[in-house]
């Protein structure tokens, strides 16, 4: 089974010079926690409601100027739309990510492929428990004192 068969085509991408407040209310539309940031036709980065909390609202920034080239994540994990869906897998298991952008060999993005769409399109076959464990698993905290 290939990536283009089970992931969301027709993604909504923000612009780099979006606002964070834009950014918030699309999330809220589509009812989403990360959007694709293309400049253009092509990708530069991802924004997850997690950016906008960690590296805005944290810093006391205001999401009615603040744009967000400023705050999105710019390395975007990504796949190919023909690849298999044992690859994404693998990718997923190996950064550690719950999505993927999906691109075709020209670069350009042209879906979403989760870690719920494996779990339900894929099965068992592709998405083992020890895969569901390693791309779950939580960060270790930073923790104060040397402990």
């Amino acid at each position: 089974m290939r990536v283009n068969e089970i992931m969301t085509g027709d993604v909504e991408c923000l612009a780099p010079d979006s606002t964070l407040q834009e950014a918030a209310r699309k999330m809220k539309d589509l009812d989403v926690g990360s959007l694709p940031i293309c400049d253009r036709d092509r990708l530069s980065g991802v924004l997850t409601d997690r950016d906008i909390v960690i590296r805005s609202v944290a810093a006391g920034q205001d999401p009615k100027s603040t744009q967000v080239r400023n705050v999105m994540t710019p390395e975007v994990i990504y796949c190919f739309e023909d690849q298999g869906v044992e690859d994404a897998a693998r990718i997923m298991e190996e950064k550690q990510v719950r999505r993927l952008m999906v691109l075709n060999r020209e670069k350009r993005l042209v879906g979403i492929v989760s870690l719920a769409d494996l779990a339900v399109d894929a099965g068992d076959d592709v998405l083992s428990g020890e895969a569901l464990e390693a791309i779950s698993a939580p960060a270790q905290p930073k923790r104060r004192g040397g402990a």
